[in-house]
């Protein structure tokens, strides 16, 4: 398999998968500073340069004074294709001409840092902000790409509609959304849609958080500052259903030699080259593990059955409790389907 792609027919060639930063920012409980340091220089020492963080979060690997950034790259002199986002709900009117997009005050001095820094190149809203048309939204950040502050523009768990909106406005390089084996609603509308489009896919959630590895299968207890303690799929005889599931596929990977993990990616990997899975790996061991996933080699007919075996209708609770759900754009062509 190839270890290179390109991210939408209008985005950068990027490595095939890429690093998930959120979990260094304490989502899913505590978290190492030391081993997320470690765990973001394996990445890039093994050729990763898709990093996926937010500039909300504070990515503890960063060398640099302002820790609301990402990874900075050029510390270690590497060219790394990170990506910004922020929360399109939290600032003041800054677009200018006929796009008065609400972005966060702060982007621009961020933005001319990252152009200065050529460590940022696709930005993106974290989510839809339904009081802000998309075509205000994107054609702001047109202007940026304009000025040279932005390379791509990228969207995040927004539906059809929105989708069409907003590459009728500016070329969107890719969608980012969750996809997995047990989360596969995006293949109904959206992805076909972002296939016609020529939009990529980055995909999150390919491990639905954990749920498709090893790490819960031995009665693991999950932390109250974890993210996923209060998440439906991760509740009570819901997770007992789906840690069902997870012995079904680990059956399997026993059958490849893998680990769960392992199939689990390799499986969103052979969905097509389009799509670009972003693991969030806290550990080297666990990146390691994630990288092995490109080695792994599955026919039309392994993944048809593989997907029959575990199929995304028999999962329980949806990925989001449902205040959460409701604010997603995605869901309303997706919701009950994974």
């Amino acid at each position: 398999m190839t270890t290179r792609t390109s991210l939408g027919t209008t985005g950068p060639t990027v490595s095939r998968i890429g690093l998930g930063a959120m979990g260094m920012s304490g989502t899913y409980g505590q978290s190492d500073d030391a081993e997320s340091t470690a765990t973001i220089h394996a990445a890039l020492d093994s050729g990763i340069d898709l990093i996926d963080t937010r500039r909300l979060l504070r990515v503890r690997a960063q060398r640099d004074p302002d820790r609301q950034g990402a990874y900075r790259p050029q510390a270690r002199g590497r060219d790394v294709e990170c990506e910004i986002r922020w929360a399109a709900r939290t600032g003041r009117h800054l677009g200018r001409g006929r796009h008065p997009a609400r972005l966060d005050p702060q982007l621009p001095c961020v933005l001319a840092a990252a152009a200065r820094r050529r460590s940022h190149r696709h930005l993106r809203p974290a989510r839809l902000d339904p009081s802000v048309p998309i075509e205000d939204t994107v054609g702001a950040i047109g202007e940026l790409v304009e000025a040279g502050y932005v390379r791509h523009i990228g969207l995040s768990e927004v539906g059809p509609e929105t989708i069409r909106r907003a590459a009728a406005e500016h070329p969107i390089a890719d969608l980012q959304i969750e996809y997995s084996l047990i989360s596969r609603g995006i293949e109904n509308e959206i992805l076909p849609l972002c296939r016609d489009l020529g939009i990529g896919i980055t995909a999150y959630g390919v491990l639905s958080r954990g749920l498709l590895s090893d790490s819960l299968r031995a009665g693991a207890t999950l932390a109250l500052d974890d993210f996923r303690a209060h998440s439906p799929r991760f509740q009570g005889e819901n997770l007992r259903q789906n840690l069902r599931l997870v012995e079904t596929l680990a059956e399997i990977a026993a059958q490849h030699g893998v680990t769960v993990a392992q199939l689990a990616i390799a499986w969103v990997l052979a969905q097509g080259e389009d799509i670009v899975p972003v693991v969030g790996a806290r550990k080297v061991v666990r990146l390691t593990e994630t990288l092995g996933a490109l080695d792994v080699h599955l026919s039309a007919a392994e993944l048809a059955s593989l997907a029959a075996a575990v199929p995304d209708s028999a999962v329980a609770g949806d990925r989001y409790a449902p205040a959460q759900m409701a604010q997603l754009d995605s869901e309303r062509s997706t919701v009950g389907q994974g």
